[in-house]
């Protein structure tokens, strides 16, 4: 075994990653009054998370780029073809629980999103205009856990662990609460990310 030539080829990943995703946050132009808005799905029934706001998007295949599932998933759940997807950048990922998920940003070629038709994995559609997400904002909620809450966690082979600083772990969920819909997780974060990139926020 050469260690140069085995780190030379190697591709380097997260950490404890169980699963690679990528999603889209679907943009469309309306016509009529000349702005911009977001296109959210309701998962049906009998899918995981039956009920909940998403964007289209899934699990990328070996051998597949996040941009190429972003856009494969998409096309799959709206039932459209790649050419109507100009995708116009990717905003920061999410890394949670094992999961990469990336996201994109691309604008739906379709002249009246009313006519999509998407495949069985999805209830509904609706729209939000941008202007409103830029106003209303959402409001996060904390959840917190310790290392102490794990009950066979060997504290034991811990040298000083009476001193030591175990940390815990935070996690704050944001939630849409002024909407006409209940949008919150990945979903509304990964929208709270997409306004404040557009107003220039860090």
């Amino acid at each position: 075994m050469i260690i140069k030539d085995k780190l030379a080829h190697y591709e380097p990943k997260p950490l404890g990653e169980s699963g690679r995703y990528a999603v889209l946050l679907p943009l469309l132009y309306n016509e009529k009054n000349e702005k911009y808005q977001v296109l959210y799905q309701v998962r049906s029934e009998h899918i995981s998370q039956p009920g909940e706001v998403s964007f289209p998007g899934g699990h990328a295949e070996d051998g597949e780029t996040f941009q190429e599932a972003a856009i494969r998933e998409t096309c799959e759940e709206l039932n459209i073809v790649p050419n109507q997807i100009d995708i116009w950048g990717e905003i920061d990922y999410l890394v949670h629980q094992g999961r990469t998920v990336h996201c994109f940003v691309g604008k739906l070629n379709i002249d009246n999103w009313e006519d999509i038709s998407p495949n069985e994995e999805v209830a509904r559609l609706f729209t939000v205009d941008i202007d409103t997400l830029l106003t209303e904002n959402p409001v996060y909620y904390t959840v917190t856990s310790t290392l102490s809450d794990a009950k066979d966690f060997p504290f034991f082979l811990v040298k000083n662990r009476d001193r030591y600083n175990f940390g815990y772990s935070e996690r704050h969920i944001p939630f849409y609460r002024n909407l006409t819909e209940n949008i919150w997780g990945m979903t509304a974060m990964f929208t709270h990310r997409f306004t404040d990139i557009l107003k220039d926020l860090d």
